[in-house]
């Protein structure tokens, strides 16, 4: 789910992100940067995350995307690839 807001694009990601959902959500944050606006990526109902969307995360982190999530075990990994960028 995408939503816009005059200056904010909120992506988010509820199931899982791995394996093709990965993809698909990389395909809406690709073009969400293209707007050139703030990006936040917040993870909600999130049940799965394998090393692809791991590498997701991370790789939109160092282009500027702010990354959220709901839940402590999701919220950790956030906050670690967010510290990080890995």
């Amino acid at each position: 789910m995408v939503a816009t807001k005059p200056k904010l694009i909120t992506i988010t990601v509820n199931g899982e992100l791995s394996g093709e959902y990965v993809d698909a959500v990389e395909t809406c944050a690709t073009q969400a940067l293209a707007q050139r606006g703030p990006i936040q990526l917040y993870l909600r109902d999130v049940s799965t995350i394998d090393e692809k969307g791991r590498a997701l995360l991370a790789r939109l982190a160092t282009k500027g995307v702010r990354l959220g999530a709901a839940g402590v075990y999701y919220s950790h990994i956030v906050s670690k690839i967010s510290q990080s960028g890995a």
